[in-house]
């Protein structure tokens, strides 16, 4: 589409990008087909087509209003939209530059500004996710269903990681929320690429990776947690490791995306390509190895659950999947796979009904089959979907761990 950006517009941050992404959309509403808040509310303006619209206006014309942000707080940014779009639209690129202007043109209510300070105080730190948790299971039944639904039903104690011993080496980035919701799982895939002759080299100093803050339009701060990543894995970088593994496929898609968020920074441009260029999620990694080799005894019916920011962000689709069966899982078919949960990020918390509707919907597709287990690779996805209380939801790493033999 034609554009013509008003000059306070082309002063913004990103003008270029958004300017960029705006004229490669031909406005054909293919993506209104998979966009999962346009099939639950049916509004233009609640799909990528009108919310591109809406952003173009205020880019044009610096029209803007609450009724904006909105239209742009409810999008997932799911990027099933990208995956859908036959002209290669990069949507959330230029929904991030959009919703950090209406952040600035039309603030919030002091009400709103509190939740997500709390949420970026709490979230991204993990001693406090383990403390709030701690607190909040403690009054669990004090507690209103849409916050109770949000703590862990099953929690599986992390067994010893092996010592550094292999001549491989990657490095795993621990996440924020994933220690205390889910402490096995990084546990689990430390002992299994030991098994395969990898070892994970710990990096103490690194943190969560910066999608909280960033995409509740703290977006400096999410850098400066990126730079301070960068920072942290460099030291082990120049001496080799192969990979920054991810076993979250969340915090995963927002690093690969570390080169293009820090391009203008010219202090680390150069080293957050060479992050984003190893940051690999797990099945990457275990796609390439001699899965055979593990003894797998495979003993369960799994359906699998594709987060978004595997299939639609870092085009993974089918990976996990294709190792699950490799190595000997029976999976049931998934109705509508590509659609999301509703976890996304924060968004169960900022839009608690939207979010519940599209995990109620998520949940029946996953259980058309009767799976024994619900296996997924995102851990917002998996407490989110785990706190609809009906079949339990595991990471996938942690379920093929225990079918292997003990050494």
């Amino acid at each position: 589409m034609q554009t013509n950006l008003s000059e306070a517009a082309r002063h913004r941050h990103g003008a270029d990008v958004a300017e960029s992404v705006l004229r490669s959309c031909v406005h054909c509403g293919f993506c209104n087909a998979t966009c999962p808040t346009y099939q639950l509310l049916g509004n233009e303006l609640d799909g990528p087509r009108g919310r591109i619209y809406l952003m173009k206006q205020m880019f044009e014309t610096g029209e803007v209003s609450e009724s904006t942000r909105t239209h742009l707080d409810r999008c997932l940014t799911c990027r099933n939209c990208e995956t859908t779009c036959p002209s290669g639209v990069q949507y959330h690129k230029l929904l991030d530059i959009g919703r950090a202007a209406v952040e600035e043109l039309v603030p919030r209510s002091t009400g709103e500004r509190l939740r997500n300070l709390a949420l970026r105080a709490i979230v991204p730190n993990p001693e406090r996710v383990k403390a709030a948790l701690g607190v909040a299971s403690t009054l669990r039944a004090f507690l209103p269903a849409s916050v109770a639904d949000k703590l862990p039903r099953h929690q599986y104690a992390p067994k010893p990681r092996p010592t550094a011993r292999q001549s491989r080496v990657v490095l795993m980035l621990e996440g924020c929320v994933q220690p205390g919701v889910s402490p096995n799982t990084n546990a689990a895939a430390a002992r299994i690429l030991d098994r395969l002759g990898i070892s994970v080299q710990p990096a103490p100093a690194a943190g969560c990776c910066g999608a909280v803050d960033y995409h509740l339009n703290a977006q400096e701060a999410g850098l400066d947690r990126a730079r301070r990543n960068i920072d942290a894995w460099w030291p082990a970088i120049e001496d080799g490791a192969e990979a920054i593994v991810q076993t979250a496929s969340g915090c995963g898609a927002f690093v690969k995306e570390y080169g293009f968020l820090l391009r203008d920074d010219p202090a680390y441009r150069d080293k957050a390509a060479r992050v984003s260029a190893l940051a690999k999620d797990l099945v990457e990694v275990l796609a390439r190895e001699p899965l055979e080799k593990l003894g797998v005894q495979a003993d369960k019916r799994l359906a699998f659950h594709c987060p978004c920011t595997l299939q639609h962000a870092q085009k993974l689709g089918g990976a996990v999947e294709g190792v699950l069966r490799r190595v000997g899982f029976a999976l049931t078919a998934v109705p509508d796979g590509h659609l999301c949960c509703g976890s996304a990020g924060t968004y169960s918390i900022t839009q608690p009904e939207l979010s519940r509707q599209l995990r109620d919907r998520k949940m029946d597709a996953l259980e058309s089959g009767k799976p024994q287990l619900i296996a997924t690779a995102n851990i917002g996805c998996q407490m989110h979907l785990d706190g609809a209380g009906r079949t339990e939801v595991r990471h996938w790493i942690e379920i093929v761990e225990d079918t292997l033999p003990s050494q």
